[in-house]
């Protein structure tokens, strides 16, 4: 199942947002002088054969991966690197992500609920007290993490007005309350941004400061920022700018089950909430803003729903029928995508410029085929 694309104009606002580094154009590494290498950008390299990979199937999967406009594309196990292919830009250039930086946002929350700033079940409105005494007091910092928050979400308000927004959050915080809490399912982008502000009252620390110094930095994402709003808020619900084989290492952090070389930055039963079994019974596809592979109903980003929010054609299924269930993803407009195997321990990663309306889109069942096709059992 592809989630469906928004309208041209949100793809006009997304593309202009953040920075230009996407629109550069840069000469690929000599792929020689990557082999001969022992490691990149920090990553040890192993040869495919070596990681128990068919290289004949990275190759396919790399080439239609360039076919859909992608401008990187890596395949790591077990913590090293199988190869990775750089088109347009260099490997080192940051860029927008998109929804991904929704999974990141999610494991910001994890890394201060293990800190004790802030838990789960609190309400929203402790740390955003415009909602105390309306319909959204009962809304929980889960609520949100899950999609069901039931507050208010229309495709002007999530890909126009949100994103058009001089303060993103101050927008958020005001819609109002669609929903009775945990009743109804919504990809809400303004819910999400949400979270920003509790983030950030929650630790006492600007969010994009936080993330640098909390995750980016002990994982070795030395390339990855938050862009910001006019208003100096991290745009949390898309606003991550990255590189493929920097946001393998959020991959890393998951398949370790939230420890990296020694260190623990989020608690095992984060993981195992976030990304290993679905956080709400409207959406089996969906965690704590990841998407995964298990099977049961199925909602996508913008699917039509009636007065009560239930969609108006109820789907059941799998993203990815071919795939292991245990599969899971950080999911970007346009096709971005950080695939993530815990069984076999193998990251499939693809950045790439949004398609067009009208054209293919790079997407989870895209990188779970090559999954599928490259692991040796």
């Amino acid at each position: 199942m592809r989630l469906p694309r928004p309208p041209a104009v949100l793809l006009a606002l997304l593309l202009t947002a953040g920075s230009a580094s996407t629109a550069a154009s840069a000469v690929p590494a000599p792929a020689a002088a990557r082999d001969r290498a022992a490691s990149v950008e920090g990553w040890p390299v192993g040869t495919p054969a070596a990681l128990g990979l068919r290289g004949g199937a990275l190759e396919r999967g790399a080439a239609r991966a360039r076919r859909l406009g992608s401008t990187c594309f890596a395949v790591l196990r077990d913590g090293r690197l199988a190869r990775d292919w750089n088109w347009q830009l260099d490997r080192e250039v940051p860029r927008e992500v998109f929804s991904i930086t929704k999974s990141v946002t999610s494991t910001l929350v994890g890394i201060a609920v293990r800190d004790g700033d802030l838990r789960f079940d609190d309400p929203v409105s402790t740390y955003v007290p415009q909602w105390r005494g309306t319909p959204s007091a009962t809304v929980t910092v889960r609520h949100l993490l899950s999609n069901d928050s039931g507050r208010f979400w229309s495709l002007e308000s999530d890909y126009v007005d949100l994103v058009g927004a001089r303060d993103r959050t101050r927008y958020a915080v005001g819609l109002p309350q669609q929903h009775a809490p945990g009743t109804a399912w919504a990809y809400n982008n303004a819910a999400i941004q949400v979270l920003e502000q509790v983030l950030r009252r929650a630790t006492g620390t600007p969010v994009a400061t936080y993330a640098r110094a909390r995750l980016f930095e002990p994982l070795g994402m030395t390339r990855s920022r938050f862009t910001t709003d006019p208003a100096g808020n991290a745009a949390v619900f898309y606003g991550v700018q990255t590189t493929c084989l920097d946001v393998a290492r959020l991959g890393r952090l998951f398949l370790g089950k939230g420890e990296v070389d020694g260190r623990r930055l989020v608690d095992r039963s984060f993981v195992a909430q976030a990304v290993g079994r679905p956080s709400t019974v409207h959406n089996a596809a969906y965690g704590y803003l990841w998407w995964l592979n298990r099977p049961g109903r199925l909602r996508g980003a913008t699917d039509a729903v009636d007065a009560q929010g239930q969609p108006v054609r109820p789907v059941t299924g799998q993203l990815a029928p071919s795939a292991p269930q245990r599969v899971y993803a950080a999911l970007g407009l346009g096709g971005q995508v950080l695939l993530v195997d815990p069984t076999s321990r193998t990251i499939v990663v693809r950045l790439g410029a949004p398609a067009q309306p009208g054209e293919v889109a790079y997407g989870f069942v895209d990188a779970a085929r090559v999954l599928v096709q490259a692991v040796r059992r």
